[in-house]
């Protein structure tokens, strides 16, 4: 009868760690994630400006030559990050490609222009920087027209401060709540063995003894939650980085280090914390007030 009651005890245990171990493993994950977010929140950004085009439109009497000039020193300008000359020829194939059909054959000549593409580097993609960019390329002479999307620029040079202040706003909070979870998980365990430890206060042990063994298995605990947190991102970026490699989540393994490092030495300081004052409470309550 005594080893069916130990075995279910034991069970107990088990199932009361597993939980621990499973809240605490789900809470940091979910924080590695916002943290990941965070750290790439730029680099996002970053990614979506640099694919705004501004399209170059030559004149048709433009020298090859010239053209030839304005494609190289584009490409040495700092501000470039990519320059790609594109003919009226591959334009047309391009747009025919678009709308399902040959509209050259309907016209019966090409209207479009000679064209270079443009893509500026992140720093550069603001209203101001492009338009005086715009204006230093419009103003030589076998150029016809310098095009670009006007609203597109604002609008996004305006949501990613937005995107960037309220990232943060939700980190803060997120942490907070993740705080708050990982705490009562503990306390719900410490509260299943509120009797022991009062009663082995009772038979004279100090605060500092009881407490100790508490700690170190909640640490344990924390641990291992945060080691099941740190596998599951890892998975998680590397399936990102394998679908979306033009991310480059992988480019900087010392800061994706210090999150991992991070996200662990949390795991381990929210149990030790809450494991500290979850004990000090059931210490210093009256028996009375045990089973209530």
């Amino acid at each position: 009868m005594s080893t069916s009651f130990e075995r279910y005890q034991k069970r107990k245990l088990i199932s009361s760690y597993f939980s621990v171990v499973l809240s605490i493993g789900l809470v940091l994950f979910l924080l590695g994630v916002l943290g990941l977010l965070v750290l790439n929140t730029k680099k996002l950004a970053d990614h979506f400006k640099e694919q705004i085009t501004i399209s170059i439109f030559l004149k048709d009497n433009a020298k090859q030559v010239e053209i030839d000039q304005l494609q190289k020193s584009l490409i040495l300008a700092e501000y470039t990050k990519t320059a790609s000359y594109v003919s009226k020829e591959e334009a047309a194939e391009q747009h025919s490609e678009e709308i399902g059909e040959n509209f050259i054959d309907f016209l019966g000549y090409n209207p479009l222009k000679n064209s270079i593409d443009l893509q500026l580097k992140a720093d550069y993609v603001s209203t101001d920087q492009i338009v005086s960019i715009a204006e230093d390329i419009a103003a030589k002479g076998y150029v016809e027209e310098v095009s670009y999307d006007k609203p597109l620029i604002a609008l996004l040079t305006d949501n990613v401060k937005k995107i960037s202040f309220w990232v943060l706003i939700a980190c803060a909070i997120f942490t907070f709540i993740a705080v708050l979870l990982i705490n009562s998980s503990i306390r719900l365990s410490i509260y299943s063995k509120r009797f022991i430890i009062k009663t082995m206060q009772m038979v004279g042990a100090t605060k500092t003894f009881i407490r100790r063994p508490f700690i170190w298995t909640n640490i344990k605990l924390g641990m291992l939650g945060a080691l099941l947190a740190m596998v599951v991102m890892g998975g998680l970026l590397y399936y990102i980085n394998l679908n979306f490699p033009e991310l480059n989540l992988m480019e900087d393994p010392i800061l994706l280090a210090v999150l991992f490092v991070g996200v662990f030495i949390l795991g381990v300081l929210i149990s030790l914390i809450s494991t500290f004052f979850a004990t000090q409470r059931f210490l210093n309550l009256r028996t009375d007030d045990l089973y209530y």
